[in-house]
């Protein structure tokens, strides 16, 4: 089905997008995949590409252009590729809306045009070896020293954790913690007692810098507070749709092309004779994996459509989440299983697909909380 939810000027984008990945991004992905980080050069290109800070106002280096449609355009095309380690999602579609939305003047002056350079690179720290999905859980605290905070805890699952230069980091500035007492502090690279672990080893994004954050008696000065004392739970709420929806987009590119590259290889591979797309069995798989993403997709086009006129509510973010990235983790399993043997070996895409994509039901929100999320909507 033709889609309709983009312009020539997104299209114009897309064919941007595509050409920084050639030129950038897939001659050195291979190595960045070995060396378990990408290059801060790749960050960089973005930065000149004008892919960062998309939705910053131009005045502080931005794109100035809030159209969701675009960070879609982004998410499409970086999953196509098969590049999820340059994490430019994380950077644009989930830090960026906290440093513009509640950042005062002058920190918006002070840290947005390296955000949009690639000078700056961030992450935002939330989860903790205790506390993952339920921020009631959170035990980092921040206590009030006058000028300063002194920021105790660890994090862990930070992406970008070892490459971040900024490191929006969710503390209690409260005894109590929970709803009412966590708050929004931002750490620099290079403050005392900031401390990186190791680079933390996964089954899949293996480019994607994910790791440990250590805070001992680090001083953050007070002009780091982002937003409002104490307000971080309802700050952390407002950007979740958003940062489901990224994650979302990512699932169905994801399915679809696992789809597209399965469907040629049935037609090319042979088994008893013919080609697997004569077997019945096989033709009904991929009737149904082709089927599943065509339905998701026109869900998934109205939620960018709606998110992208500002309309799109929680709950159906949550079902967009939970929906497209399980069904990406069943293209993954079924399109691999497919390909056989040869769906096992790391130069077949399918394979990093089917690890790459797997953290995609955990991260940003499980899909049991999404499905908790969904339910409480319709049932109190």
């Amino acid at each position: 089905m033709r889609r309709e939810i983009f312009t020539d000027e997104h299209e114009a984008f897309r064919a941007t997008v595509r050409t920084f990945l050639t030129k950038e991004v897939l001659p050195h992905y291979e190595q960045w995949e070995k060396d378990g980080i990408v290059s801060r050069e790749a960050w960089l290109a973005a930065g000149r590409q004008g892919l960062l800070g998309l939705a910053v106002p131009e005045e502080y280096g931005g794109g100035g252009n809030d159209d969701f449609r675009y960070a879609a355009v982004l998410a499409e095309e970086f999953t196509r590729a098969g590049t999820p380690g340059l994490a430019v999602g994380l950077h644009n579609d989930i830090v960026g809306p906290y440093l513009t939305s509640l950042g005062t003047e002058e920190q918006k002056r002070r840290w947005l045009p390296g955000f949009c350079s690639g000078e700056i690179i961030t992450a935002v720290a939330m989860t903790e070896p205790g506390a993952g999905s339920d921020l009631q859980g959170i035990r980092t605290t921040a206590e009030d020293h006058g000028d300063h905070w002194v920021l105790n805890g660890s994090k862990t699952f930070i992406s970008n954790g070892i490459l971040a230069d900024l490191v929006v980091v969710v503390a209690k500035t409260t005894p109590e913690g929970g709803a009412h007492g966590l708050s929004l502090l931002v750490v620099e690279r290079g403050a005392e007692g900031f401390e990186r672990g190791r680079n933390l080893d996964k089954i899949g994004q293996k480019s994607q810098d994910t790791a440990e954050l250590f805070f001992n008696d680090v001083r953050v000065p007070k002009e780091n507070l982002l937003g409002e004392l104490d307000g971080a739970f309802i700050h952390l709420m407002t950007n979740l749709a958003q940062e489901r929806m990224a994650i979302a987009v990512a699932g169905i590119a994801a399915a679809e092309h696992l789809l597209e590259i399965t469907t040629a290889y049935v037609k090319e591979r042979e088994a008893f004779g013919r080609p697997l797309a004569r077997l019945q069995h096989i033709r009904f798989e991929i009737a149904e994996l082709a089927t599943e993403c065509a339905v998701t997709r026109a869900f998934l086009d109205r939620c960018i459509a709606d998110h992208a006129k500002g309309e799109l509510d929680a709950v159906h973010a949550s079902m967009a989440k939970w929906w497209a990235t399980e069904l990406q983790k069943r293209a993954a399993d079924r399109c691999l299983q497919l390909h056989g043997g040869y769906g096992y070996m790391n130069e077949y895409r399918v394979a990093r697909a089917f690890t790459d994509g797997r953290i995609q039901t955990i991260y940003g929100g499980t899909t049991e909380i999404m499905k908790e999320i969904i339910g409480r909507s319709l049932l109190g």
